[in-house]
């Protein structure tokens, strides 16, 4: 796909006809890869082209290595059509998901199936002096083990907790230093020499969500997040929503608490005090340490000083009873909190995802059982609450997603200004 996206001075120079052939078939190449195989009757009427206009940049594409036919759509009498696909291999991206103790990495082939990664990498996002070399150190690292052409890597998405601005490209919450001159974004960009684009890691599972999960062709939706932090990823009208400054969506970090916790944000009470994976955890060491009976009193000092959400998590799923409570006060937060969120937003679906997950009915119960105390019953029975299908990958098929609207974006922005 390199050579299908067009410098300026290239668009410049070519004539109106040409630069409408590269519209659409740039238009055909972006709804196969996020919608998937379509037949050419499908594509004429996604772009309210002729059939034979169509079949032409169809063949096009084939011959230029970027498409190819692979099986039969569905018909309502006679023969079947042809399904077009993008060719396997055509193109890479690489996707980042940075949280508070580790970083994700993996590489995505065009048709989002992982071909490397790297998990758990140790990493400290408070005191990590230098994000862009330990980056770029672990990603040259996969890609060279991944063994791709490493013309064919459109780019990098990079995802991250902390209030981020996707359009300028910076993080106002870590990594301040290395801003100081110029933003993150640009700063990665001149290491890897590829285009990067970053946003907030709950932004990019709402973006996974809309372009391949549950809200994918819905109008409106939520998101929330349920890692070390919460987040909140919101679709109106089809769209993610960013606000003014792109910061919308701290859901986490609202006071709902009297007299409650100091956050790391330097507030007391938010909601991320006593519904997030930090609260799990500190909740889950407190009693231990009282000497609650729980099967995680097997952990040893050094384990329960570094205990996981996940760990807890496992333990309610077998049982324990000290855990699923636990589980179940951290639900009843989240879920006053969603309930105002209900009434404010009126989504057709809210969408449960991050590690809390895999928690299932330990978490969804006490969550439904506060929406169906604090929410007025004309909204709340509006509204279907799900947990998300895209697993562990959510935040890093996010991260890929946004490197591909933007590329192709920039693109379209290109040949509209001439």
């Amino acid at each position: 796909m390199q050579e299908l996206l067009k410098k300026t001075s290239q668009l410049e120079t070519a004539s109106n006809v040409e630069r409408k052939n590269y519209l659409q078939k740039l238009k055909i190449l972006q709804s196969l890869y996020f919608g998937g195989s379509k037949t050419n009757t499908e594509i004429c009427e996604l772009f309210n082209i002729s059939s034979p206009t169509s079949i032409r940049l169809l063949n096009q594409l084939i011959t230029e290595g970027w498409v190819k036919k692979e099986g039969l759509g569905k018909s309502a009498g006679g023969r079947k059509p042809d399904l077009y696909k993008l060719k396997e291999d055509s193109f890479y991206v690489m996707g980042v998901q940075m949280e508070r103790f580790k970083i994700k990495m993996a590489i995505f082939d065009n048709h989002n199936n992982k071909i490397a990664e790297y998990e758990d990498l140790p990493f400290q996002i408070e005191t990590e002096a230098s994000v862009v070399d330990h980056l770029y150190e672990k990603a040259n690292e996969l890609l060279k083990d991944s063994k791709i052409d490493l013309d064919k890597l459109l780019g990098i998405g990079v995802s991250m907790p902390g209030l981020v601005s996707s359009s300028e490209g910076k993080n106002f919450t870590y990594f301040i230093k290395e801003e100081e001159t110029e933003s993150l974004e640009e700063v990665l960009k001149k290491k890897f020499k590829k285009p990067v684009f970053i946003l907030n890691d709950a932004k990019s599972a709402c973006l996974a969500e809309s372009n391949f999960g549950l809200a994918k062709d819905r109008k409106n939706v939520l998101v929330i997040s349920m890692d070390w932090g919460i987040g909140l990823g919101v679709i109106v009208d089809g769209k993610v929503y960013q606000g003014s400054s792109g910061f919308a969506g701290e859901f986490g970090h609202i006071p709902l608490i009297d007299d409650g916790l100091l956050c790391h944000c330097g507030k007391r009470g938010c909601l991320e005090t006593v519904a997030s994976g930090l609260a799990l955890v500190r909740m889950a060491q407190a009693g231990i340490k009282n000497g609650e009976s729980t099967i995680l009193n097997k952990l040893s000092e050094k384990e329960l000083e570094k205990l996981q959400p996940q760990t807890v998590i496992k333990a309610a799923n077998q049982g324990d009873q000290f855990a699923i409570n636990i589980l179940s006060e951290i639900g009843i937060h989240l879920g006053k909190g969603i309930a105002i969120l209900i009434q404010l937003f009126n989504p057709e679906i809210i969408i449960l995802e991050g590690k809390f997950a895999s928690a299932q009915q330990f978490i969804t119960t006490p969550i439904q059982h506060s929406i169906n105390t604090y929410c007025m019953a004309q909204l709340r029975v509006k509204t279907d609450i799900r947990l998300s299908n895209l697993g562990d990958d959510s935040v890093l098929l996010g991260s890929v997603a946004t490197v591909m609207e933007n590329i192709f974006e920039k693109q379209f922005s290109k040949v509209n200004q001439l």
